[in-house]
């Protein structure tokens, strides 16, 4: 019964009722009461309180038929009613995420959402991927793009994005110089010491490049010599954290060209340049693998 929700907030219907909210009461209202056939679930509000159950119709086929069967799936007791106008209740993240921020630790949280649509998540247990890339630029691109693809994934299970994003200026401050070589300017950083970019071609000098192994072949290519360097790619840099190995983890590496990614059990690489379907496929074949499961984030 984790994250049970509504497939259509259309199956969805509201009702407010002058009456408490007890199993009994509930079932008394709904059995034997006509409901239109796309009604699988009824949201109950009394006097602030709120429950929610499942009905089974006579007849699939009229446009309303009676109610002969009702399972109560939440109580107001453990139910919380959220007003969150920017959520569309029809992606099953954007429900998990107005939950977490809005009823952490409600067991039913029922959500009055975008265009006045209702629906409701039962039992909240988004599965958590791990965001691992570099920054700045900021936001990090692949945690932003993730989160891109799951606010509109209205056929994927709810999903927390756990970002783990690390500083380039602290990469380059394990390694202290006078002068720095990073792979572009498109980052924008600029640090204390001289900053020159790769991607500009600039004249050779005594450097450290932080960055990755492209990097270093196109230094090679250019200068015709290795430069001391700082590891800034996120694939490796994703394996470094023990602490966080088991959680399923979502990474990119530019040494993957097309438009493709890498898969293991719980670990997905996708290019530097990667598309938002591509990202979309990653994720749910992580999500398939069984991601680490939990409520928040650490």
């Amino acid at each position: 019964m984790t994250n049970l929700m509504p497939d259509r907030y259309r199956e969805v219907s509201l009702t407010t009722v002058d009456h408490e909210l007890s199993v009994e009461a509930v079932r008394r209202y709904l059995i034997g009461r006509e409901v239109y056939r796309r009604t699988r679930f009824v949201v109950m509000r009394s006097a602030g309180d709120a429950a929610v159950a499942a009905v089974t119709k006579a007849d699939e086929r009229p446009l309303f038929a009676p109610v002969v069967e009702v399972e109560v799936l939440a109580l107001p007791e453990e139910t919380t009613w959220v007003d969150a106008p920017d959520v569309d209740t029809s992606v099953p993240s954007q429900l998990a995420r107005a939950a977490r921020e809005h009823a952490p630790g409600a067991r039913c949280v029922i959500v009055a959402g975008r265009h006045g649509h209702v629906s409701f998540l039962l039992d909240p247990t988004p599965a958590r991927v791990r965001i691992v890339d570099v920054a700045p630029p900021y936001p990090a691109k692949l945690v932003d793009q993730a989160q891109a693809v799951l606010d509109v994934a209205d056929d994927l299970p709810p999903v927390e994005l756990v970002p783990n994003v690390i500083d380039l200026a602290d990469l380059a401050g394990t390694h202290r110089t006078d002068s720095y070589l990073f792979p572009c300017r498109g980052s924008g950083l600029a640090l204390g010491a001289h900053t020159a970019y790769l991607d500009e071609r600039p004249p050779d000098e005594d450097w450290v490049l932080v960055g990755c192994a492209r990097s270093r072949e196109i230094h090679h290519w250019f200068y015709h010599r290795d430069a001391p360097s700082v590891e800034m790619c996120p694939r490796l840099l994703a394996t470094t954290d023990r602490a966080a190995m088991g959680t399923a983890t979502l990474t990119r590496c530019c040494l993957l060209e097309e438009e493709r990614y890498d898969r293991t059990a719980g670990f997905a690489v996708v290019p530097w340049g990667a598309s938002l379907s591509l990202i979309r496929t990653a994720l749910s074949d992580l999500i398939s693998d069984g991601g680490i499961h939990g409520t928040t984030a650490d």
